[in-house]
């Protein structure tokens, strides 16, 4: 159940997606899975978020790249600023002159270029971590909805198994009343006889209602799981039976666990390996950074707004240089995020041993859980096939006047009682081995 779907495939199911309006959407078991995998909106928010991931690696991988500005400007005066300096001949008076021209423009561009960052270096590579738990939760939110897919889908087939079985009792039920309401009539029955089968047909059309009622609830869940529109007719192709029948789900039990591979422990490692990072990049936070610079400008100034053609040309400006930071005194801000960052990597230490510890526990425990009700399982059948078998005899006996009224429908009781302990078996079962499914990492 956990490869995916050929191009093919996926197309079949859009084709069946989008002519849902027209018609019922068929899906098998593992085309259900494959649409979650694809469709489930908790699965298109990972999508994104795991984009934003890649996004954010170009993004610091950028910080280190070159970096090229342009700058333009134009300046027109319409009172030239004055200034008063003394005569410079010795005269009494003082001299008015202007420093400047009207017009002005200038055009450059600069080139910056980081040569050492100790904090770049290290940012490059937990955006790398940090796109690489992006898309390991994308896997897990995938596995999660193929395991919901498949109980909904389960469930689904569960609850129009009941109302089948209910179905079918239904009719022997209704007979019976009206075998008995003319034995009544002719006075070879009593109406307590009549009243308790009366009694016993409403039950049995109200349980078989209810499991209508569910599989619907049901198929909506999986609508839901699968990001088809509300109301979207669904037709499950599948047989309940073949499904919990199928030697690989009946053999799952005895599957090896290969904890280290498992998705939780891989998103556990990553955390680890980030907090790491972070640790380093906040001992970075205490080196230097160089940066380099070259620059180049063009600068016109003039009378008249002439700055092409006229004769006042452009007069070049090249500047390059270095500029070197070091960090010498923060008040103690380098020092509590360096604390803070350790004290992450602590904690995502101890999720990581936590993880492994539950992982472990939890799939002991599904496992017990799926052979238990496995076992509950076959039990629950054969008691629902004597319980038929009996409730048939009695029905026969009941026609030929040897068995009462109460016997019958005491052991009409027992048979849909049966059924529905049945059906929950059924349900136990198969939602048992989905859990067991995801805990070994399967979906």
């Amino acid at each position: 159940m956990s490869k995916r779907t050929s191009p093919i495939l996926f197309l079949v199911l859009l084709m069946a997606v989008s002519g849902s309006a027209q018609g019922p959407v068929s899906l098998s078991l593992q085309q259900a899975l494959e649409l979650a995998a694809r469709q489930s909106y908790q699965v298109q928010n990972s999508e994104l978020e795991a984009e934003k991931a890649r996004q954010r690696i170009k993004e610091v991988a950028a910080i280190g790249l070159p970096q090229i500005n342009a700058s333009g400007s134009l300046s027109n005066y319409l009172d030239v600023p004055t200034q008063v300096i003394p005569d410079f001949f010795g005269g009494p008076d003082l001299i008015k002159v202007q420093f400047g021209v009207p017009w002005s423009m200038s055009g450059g561009i600069q080139l910056d270029q980081l040569i050492f960052d100790g904090s770049y270096i290290v940012g490059l590579q937990a955006a790398k971590e940090a796109r690489k738990i992006s898309d390991e939760e994308l896997e897990r939110n995938i596995k999660l909805a193929r395991m919901q897919a498949a109980k909904s889908y389960h469930a689904a087939l569960a609850a129009e198994e009941g109302a089948r079985l209910l179905g079918e009792t239904l009719p022997v039920v209704e007979r019976s009343l009206k075998e008995s309401e003319a034995l009544l009539a002719n006075g070879f029955a009593e109406v307590t006889d009549v009243e308790r089968l009366r009694i016993e047909v409403g039950s049995v059309r109200d349980q078989r209602q209810l499991f209508l009622r569910q599989a619907e609830l049901a198929r909506n869940y999986l609508r839901f799981v699968l990001g088809l529109a509300p109301g979207t007719p669904i037709n499950l192709t599948d047989d309940l039976t073949a499904l919990i029948n199928d030697p690989a789900e009946m053999a799952l039990a005895e599957e090896p666990f290969d904890q280290a591979r498992h998705i939780d422990q891989r998103v556990a490692d990553t955390y680890v390996r980030a907090s790491t990072l972070q640790v380093r990049n906040a001992r970075a936070a205490y080196m230097p950074n160089l940066r380099g610079f070259i620059s180049h400008q063009q600068q016109w100034n003039a009378r008249d707004f002439e700055p092409f053609g006229g004769p006042i040309p452009w007069f070049p400006a090249t500047l390059w240089g270095l500029q070197v930071n070091v960090p010498l005194f923060s008040s103690g801000l380098r020092s509590s995020r360096l604390a803070q960052q350790r004290m992450g990597l602590g904690q995502a230490e101890v999720n990581q041993r936590l993880t492994r510890e539950r992982l472990a526990l939890e799939h002991a425990q599904r496992r017990s859980d799926v052979q238990g009700a496995q076992d509950l399982y076959a039990n629950e059948r054969e008691r629902l096939e004597v319980a038929r078998r009996i409730f048939e005899r009695t029905g026969v006996k009941y026609a030929e006047g040897v068995a009462s009224s109460f016997e019958l429908t005491q052991e009409q009781t027992r048979y849909i009682s049966a059924q529905q302990s049945y059906i929950q078996r059924v349900v136990d079962l198969v939602n048992a081995r989905a859990e067991l499914r995801m805990a070994l990492d399967r979906y």
